[in-house]
C-alpha cells in the first residue's frame, strides 16, 4: 500500500530540494503535484483539499533555518499533516471487570471480517486474555464452518448454535456460555450486510443494543478505496462506531481509505490486517503510517514483529552462538524461517528507514530464499555444522537433492563465511540494528549480492544444461 503515492511525493520534494528557499510560488505549485498525488491514490476530494490547504498554510509561515533544506522542511509538514489527519488513535481495548468484554464485528460481505475475528482472538490470546469466538453469521453458507477452523489453529474455543436463525438470541446466549465457561472477552462474528439491506441493519443494531458491546469495530477491504468511506460513515450512522479494522493493508492497493476514514466518519482506524496468517494483524500507528508514506521506514513496528517471533530464551542462545562465532547452518536455516514468518522480504525492507529509496522498483524474488532453504535441508547435520567439509562430491549430492546447480551450493558455502563473521559483529547490537543488518544481508542472498540457487526442475522433469547434454550425447 501507498507505493505510488510514495513514490509520487518523493520526487515532488526532490524537486523542491533544488530551490534556495521557500516561497509562496514554489509551495503552490508543489501543492498542486501534493493533491494530485493524493487524489490519484484515491483519497476523499475533501479530504485531500483541506489537507493541501492547512500544508501550504504552515509551509508559507515556516522559517528555513539554515541547517535545514526548503525539502526538507516540507517532508517535516507533510508528515506533522498526515499524523494529525489518520489520528490520534487510542488502540487500547476498555476491559471490564468482571467480564466479558464484549466486541461486535460489523462489515459488509467479503469484507474480511471472520478472518479478523480469529486475528483479534489470537492477539488477545498472546495478551493473556480467554476469548470466545462466536457464530452469529447465520446468513453465509459455511460460515460457521469458517469460524471453527480458525478457531481450532489458533486455539481459541468457538459458541455456535446450528440450525439457529436468531443472531440476537445466538449472541445473547454465547454471553451466557463465556460467564460460565470463565472467558473474559466475547468477539462476535456478525452475518455481513449491505448498508442498503434495512432489515439486517435492524438486526445489527439489535444485536448491538441487546448485547451493550464496549467495542464496535468496522471491518473494511482498504481495496475498496472511497466505497470504504462511504461505507463507514453510513454504519457509523446507524451503529455509533468505535473503531476500523482496516483489512488487505499489505495488497497493492492505493491506499485513500486509511487517509480519508478519519476525517469523513470521525471515527479511527484501530487495526489493520498486513497479510492471510492468523499473526498478521496490527495496531494502526499514524505517526508510523507517515513515516512509511514518506519513505522513512518504520522500525518500530519491524522491531515489534520481530519480538513476536523470538522468545527471551532463544534470543539469548542465538547471543551466545553469535558471540562466540558458533554460528551454524543450522541456526541459518531457523533464521530463516523466522523472517518468512513475519511478512515478505520485500515488505520487511521497506520499514528500514532509507532503503525503500534504495530498493525503488526492484523486484525481490521469494522463490530465492525457498531454493536456499532446500539446500540447507539437502546437507547432512555435520555439513551444516562445518560447511568447510564440503567438497565436490558433497556439493554434488546437496545440489542434487535441493535442484539446483553444484556452482550454486559452493556460493552458498562461500557466503556463509562473511555471513558468519557479520552475526559476530551483530552481538551486542540492539534488536533493530541487527534487523537492518540481517534483512540487508538476506536481501543481498535474494536479490544477487549472493548466488542465487536457481531450480532446474520443470514440470518435476530435470533440465540439462548444454555441457551436461554434449556429455550424455558422447557417452
Amino acid at each position: 500500500m501507498f507505493d505510488a503515492l510514495t513514490s509520487r511525493l518523493n520526487s515532488v520534494f526532490r524537486g523542491l530540494r533544488g530551490r534556495g528557499k521557500i516561497t509562496e510560488a514554489n509551495i503552490s505549485e508543489v501543492m498542486r503535484e501534493i493533491r494530485t498525488a493524493l487524489l490519484e491514490a484515491d483519497v476523499h476530494l475533501d479530504v485531500a483539499r483541506a489537507f493541501c490547504d492547512e500544508v501550504e498554510q504552515k509551509a508559507i509561515g515556516a522559517e528555513v533555518i539554515s541547517t535545514l533544506k526548503p525539502g526538507d522542511v516540507m517532508v517535516r509538514i507533510v508528515h506533522d499533516e498526515l499524523v494529525s489527519l489518520m489520528g490520534p488513535v487510542d488502540s487500547r481495548i476498555p476491559f471490564i471487570s468482571p467480564g466479558p468484554t464484549v466486541l461486535l464485528m460489523a462489515g459488509l460481505q467479503g469484507s474480511g471480517k471472520t478472518t479478523t475475528c480469529g486475528k483479534m482472538a489470537k492477539m488477545l490470546l498472546e495478551r493473556a486474555k480467554r476469548p470466545l469466538l462466536v457464530a452469529a453469521d447465520l446468513k453465509r453458507p459455511a460460515a460457521i464452518d469458517q469460524l471453527e477452523v480458525l478457531g481450532e489453529q489458533v486455539g481459541v474455543p468457538v459458541y455456535t448454535e446450528r440450525g439457529h436463525q436468531d443472531a440476537v438470541k445466538v449472541c445473547k446466549n454465547a454471553i451466557k456460555q463465556a460467564r460460565k465457561t470463565d472467558r473474559d472477552v466475547v468477539i462476535l462474528d456478525t452475518a455481513g450486510r449491505l448498508a442498503i439491506d434495512e432489515d439486517l441493519m435492524a438486526e445489527l443494531a439489535t444485536v448491538a443494543s441487546t448485547t451493550n458491546p464496549q467495542q464496535i469495530y468496522l471491518v473494511l477491504d482498504a481495496m475498496t478505496g472511497q466505497d470504504a468511506v462511504n461505507t463507514a460513515k453510513t454504519f457509523n450512522e446507524r451503529l455509533e462506531l468505535d473503531g476500523v479494522i482496516l483489512t488487505k493493508f499489505d495488497s497493492d492497493t492505493r491506499g485513500g481509505a486509511a487517509l480519508s476514514v478519519r476525517r469523513v466518519t470521525g471515527k479511527p482506524i484501530k487495526f489493520i490486517g498486513v497479510g492471510e496468517k492468523m499473526d498478521a494483524i496490527e495496531e494502526f500507528h499514524p505517526e508510523r503510517i507517515a513515516s512509511r508514506i514518506l519513505g522513512m521506514g518504520d522500525i518500530l513496528s519491524l522491531v515489534e514483529q520481530a519480538q513476536r517471533q523470538y522468545d527471551v530464551k532463544e534470543a539469548a542462545q542465538l547471543e551466545a552462538k553469535m558471540k562466540t562465532g558458533k554460528f551454524t547452518l543450522d541456526d541459518f536455516l531457523v533464521q530463516i524461517r523466522k523472517m518468512k514468518k513475519m511478512g515478505s522480504m520485500k515488505e520487511l525492507l521497506k520499514k528500514i528507514p532509507g532503503m525503500g529509496d534504495m530498493m525503488g522498483d526492484a523486484d525481490i524474488d521469494e522463490g530465492e530464499i525457498v531454493h536456499m532453504e532446500a539446500a540447507i535441508q539437502s546437507m547432512t547435520p555435520k555439513e551444516r555444522a562445518n560447511p568447510k567439509i564440503i567438497d565436490v562430491s558433497r556439493r554434488r549430492r546437496i545440489a542434487k537433492g535441493a535442484g539446483c546447480d553444484p556452482s550454486d551450493v559452493s556460493g552458498l558455502v562461500k557466503q556463509f563465511e562473511p555471513m558468519r563473521n557479520m552475526m559476530k559483529a551483530m552481538s551486542g547490537q540492539s534488536l533493530s540494528q541487527r534487523l537492518r543488518m540481517g534483512t540487508q544481508f538476506s536481501q543481498a542472498m535474494a536479490t544477487g549480492g549472493a548466488p542465487k540457487l536457481k531450480s532446474k526442475t520443470t514440470s518435476g522433469r530435470r533440465t540439462l544444461s548444454k555441457k551436461d547434454r554434449r556429455k550424455r550425447r558422447r557417452k
